[in-house]
């Protein structure tokens, strides 16, 4: 009995099936699965080698071909669709629920209805689906969702001018980081790497992988090499071009083919340094010590008793400033000390 990988539903899952008669990619089909029948489109055959290289998929049979009557029922439930979600969102408007209504999904024959939404707290949906049940006949399933899976439902197209990735043939959303996209070096403004759902593009990661090989394969930033032209130091690393900008002994930078490095004399820890090696830190003020200058000048009867005078004020001058530390200090202190402590418990 052959196997296909069958795509089904608005969220576009990948299903594994079973067939009592052999498709071509392309055929769309009825299929029974888990939320009963659904319309879905053949990808291909189900191989071991396809299957090894999806992580998660669920099972299903396949029962015919589309034909022309399920063709014109697809056709009204499309129609209707719009009208299913303007009802909703209105009982959810009356109900006064903090959420926003996404999609409204009908499976195959009614047999199902599949609301999809976005909300940020928990919400009491008991009251939500016995109306909804009443309304539309049929069993009511709540899905919450992301801004990902958001993008997925509504977004048409990229930056790129194709239909977006999620939407078409990316069945998983792996996390993609920041890292990702300084190692490729595209623009950092945020409004040029990230997608219709507000985060980094799904894009950043096909690639990634090429050039984190090509990356640890050049010497690093910081490295000392030997090159044809002589001894030079890195500067940057030219990743998809594998080349190295080179700051020379007799300060000319030029652009340095990784093939041609005859040898690393030093490797760099990936940072900019000065051209001395060490890494370049903020100047710093110089400290300077009071220095006092003595008179010379001989002093007289009157400038020896005024002497005195002012050398008796600056005593006691210096006794009042100085600080005196008593048991009541050291008393708060050690307060602050135990509330700081209690707090940090």
């Amino acid at each position: 009995m052959p196997s296909y990988v069958v795509r089904c539903g608005v969220m576009k899952t990948l299903h594994v099936m079973q067939a009592k008669q052999d498709f071509i990619r392309g055929n769309r089909v009825i299929a029974r699965t888990a939320r009963g029948m659904e319309q879905g489109e053949v990808l291909c055959e189900a191989t071991p080698e396809t299957i090894a290289k999806m992580s998660e998929t669920a099972s299903g049979t396949i029962q015919r071909l589309l034909s022309p009557q399920d063709l014109t029922e697809v056709q009204h439930m499309e129609q209707n669709s719009t009208l299913n979600f303007a009802n909703c969102r209105r009982i959810i408007g009356e109900l006064d629920l903090d959420m926003d209504l996404i999609d409204v999904e009908m499976v195959f024959g009614g047999e199902r209805m599949v609301i999809y939404y976005v909300s940020e707290a928990r919400i009491d949906f008991r009251d939500l689906v016995k109306r909804l049940a009443t309304e539309f006949q049929t069993r009511v399933e709540m899905k919450q969702i992301g801004v990902r899976d958001e993008a997925k439902l509504l977004a048409d197209y990229g930056d790129c001018g194709k239909p977006v990735c999620c939407n078409t043939h990316l069945s998983q959303m792996p996390p993609v980081t920041m890292r990702m996209a300084k190692l490729q070096k595209p623009s950092l403004d945020p409004n040029k790497i990230s997608g219709r759902c507000g985060r980094l593009k799904c894009c950043l990661r096909y690639e990634y992988d090429h050039y984190d090989e090509i990356q640890r394969e050049l010497p690093p930033i910081g490295s000392d090499i030997l090159t044809a032209e002589g001894r030079g130091y890195v500067l940057n690393q030219e990743i998809l071009a594998e080349q190295l900008l080179v700051e020379m002994e007799d300060r000319r930078r030029i652009l340095v083919a990784a093939t041609d490095v005859l040898t690393v004399l030093k490797r760099g820890s990936g940072e900019r340094r000065s051209r001395g090696g060490s890494k370049s830190e903020p100047a710093t003020q110089p400290t300077t010590t009071p220095t006092t200058t003595q008179s010379t000048t001989k002093p007289t009867a009157e400038s020896t008793d005024d002497g005195k005078r002012n050398e008796n004020r600056d005593v006691d001058l210096s006794r009042k400033s100085r600080p005196e530390t008593d048991l009541n200090d050291l008393e708060v202190a050690g307060n602050e000390d135990s509330s700081s402590q209690e707090d940090m418990s």
